[in-house]
């Protein structure tokens, strides 16, 4: 038995709160159990000095975890980011990169601010996950919205996958987390194919058919988030 009750392939509730801010034109609030992540998406009408002149835009992400959203309280990251917040904002670029046609934005950046509210585990993926819907309603509420499925090629969402006790565990809090025996982040496509699969043994190897377990179960359980974002989303999904 989990620690929350849940079995082993089951997700923690999941809500998706759209327009949760007023000037974002992508404001989404995700809810996976008790962690809370407000992601925001903006339209910015230019690019990196790099991409100055070429006929792509861009998409570059931010994240950070506030103060209150850990206890103890988490120091304010005044001047940069720490090294985990830069590794996690670099997944998140990658992620919705993976699924984005960067061509119809030329000479227009797409800002993905990721701010963790409360940290139970699992921020990054929950991160990726809202991004998304933030990123589709920020393109909606501009003049792109008719090139919204020549943008998006398919949707993105990720989740962590954990052996706890010898038993895989989709969908980690922090007490699972912190004691688990191997841990993985999958990030895969509405399609079904992997963007990114990050995973370790923190205290004993794993063996292929514990990893096939791993990977099937994620599969599962974005199979299940990304429905939960095509319902969010209703009419402003895409496909």
């Amino acid at each position: 038995m989990r620690a929350d009750g849940r079995a082993l392939d089951q997700l923690r509730p999941v809500r998706i709160t759209r327009g949760f801010t007023l000037n974002a034109p992508g404001s989404v609030l995700i809810e996976m159990g008790r962690t809370r992540v407000l992601c925001t998406a903006s339209i910015d009408n230019k690019v990196p000095d790099w991409l100055v002149g070429k006929p792509q835009g861009w998409l570059t992400a931010e994240y950070a975890m506030l103060p209150g959203s850990t206890s103890p309280r988490k120091a304010r990251e005044k001047t940069k980011p720490d090294g985990r917040s830069v590794e996690i904002q670099r997944l998140i670029g990658r992620s919705l990169r993976s699924v984005i046609n960067l061509a119809p934005l030329a000479g227009r950046s797409l800002w993905v601010d990721c701010d963790v509210i409360d940290a139970d585990g699992g921020t990054r993926t929950a991160s990726i996950t809202g991004a998304f819907v933030a990123v589709v309603d920020a393109i909606a509420q501009t003049d792109l919205a008719s090139q919204a499925k020549e943008i998006l090629r398919d949707s993105v969402a990720a989740i962590s996958v954990g052996i706890i006790n010898g038993e895989v565990c989709l969908d980690l809090p922090y007490v699972e987390d912190s004691t688990a025996e191997v841990d993985f982040n999958v990030v895969m496509t509405g399609s079904g194919r992997f963007v990114e699969v990050q995973g370790t043994a923190e205290t004993k190897p794993f063996s292929r058919e514990e990893l096939d377990t791993i990977i099937a179960s994620a599969s599962a359980g974005i199979a299940s988030l990304t429905q939960i974002q095509k319902d969010s989303l209703g009419s402003r999904w895409p496909w």
